[in-house]
């Protein structure tokens, strides 16, 4: 994928207002989590502390505690003497994304008990996705397929699953973001997607578990399959 730093540095600097008075490196933290979910800065890029401060507006300090928090969530990298990047995942970390995954996922669809199940923003993240696809849009598409994923992982209930879910995700974006045709890894999920949400809303706990048992299996694969072997190193 290709990234214009430029571009998304002065899109960065459009979030200095979301810091407020209170700035922390925890805020600062979560604005370049987004944008490092959308794809401002793809992996293998290094992020340039002058500028981002600049953006921002913050000193250097509360920017390397919040470079340091995003290391600690394993999205960021420190190389020394070369400074801090987007981290570009290998094929063991996404083998482990992946079994995670399974892990949470499976276990929160198994675990419904009886129906009905409340699964609206599960199918909300279907509809956003199908809408996107259609229009092209597929970075938004790629967006509105992980919301679908940390919802089923939201019919579990339980916060400490989300936040977990929401870290696996985000570093499992770091991986969609340097696959060459979004739109072929993306298209053929949607209709499983629907398959799994329709199973849920017909009762059918069972069978959506063996769907998406199965879903992440061939995801896995083709992500696999289809993953560069390495990415460049360039500067934001």
């Amino acid at each position: 994928m290709t990234a214009d730093p430029s571009a998304a540095l002065s899109a960065l600097a459009a979030d200095r207002g979301l810091l407020g008075r209170t700035s922390t490196a925890e805020r600062v933290a979560a604005i370049l989590r987004e944008r490092i979910a959308q794809g401002a800065f793809p992996p293998g890029i290094r992020l340039s502390e002058e500028r981002i401060c600049t953006a921002l507006g913050v000193s250097r300090n509360t920017l390397r505690e919040a470079f340091r928090l995003l290391t600690h969530e394993r999205l960021l990298v420190q190389r020394l003497n070369r400074g801090t990047f987007v981290r570009v995942l290998s094929d063991t970390d996404i083998e482990d994304i992946y079994r995670v995954r399974h892990l949470i996922e499976c276990a929160a669809v198994r675990g419904l008990g009886a129906p009905p199940y409340d699964v609206s923003e599960v199918r909300a993240a279907v509809s956003a996705g199908e809408r996107a696809a259609a229009e092209g849009r597929w970075q938004e598409c790629s967006t509105a397929n992980i919301r679908f994923h940390q919802a089923l992982a939201g019919l579990a209930g339980s916060d400490r699953t989300d936040e977990m879910m929401r870290g696996v995700l985000a570093e499992l974006r770091l991986a969609f973001h340097i696959m060459g045709d979004l739109r072929r890894f993306h298209d053929p999920y949607l209709t499983r997607n629907q398959e799994i949400v329709r199973a849920l809303e017909a009762g059918d706990a069972a069978g959506a578990e063996r769907l998406l048992d199965t879903y992440l299996a061939d995801s896995l694969r083709q992500l696999l399959d289809a993953y560069p072997e390495e990415a460049a190193d360039t500067d934001a």
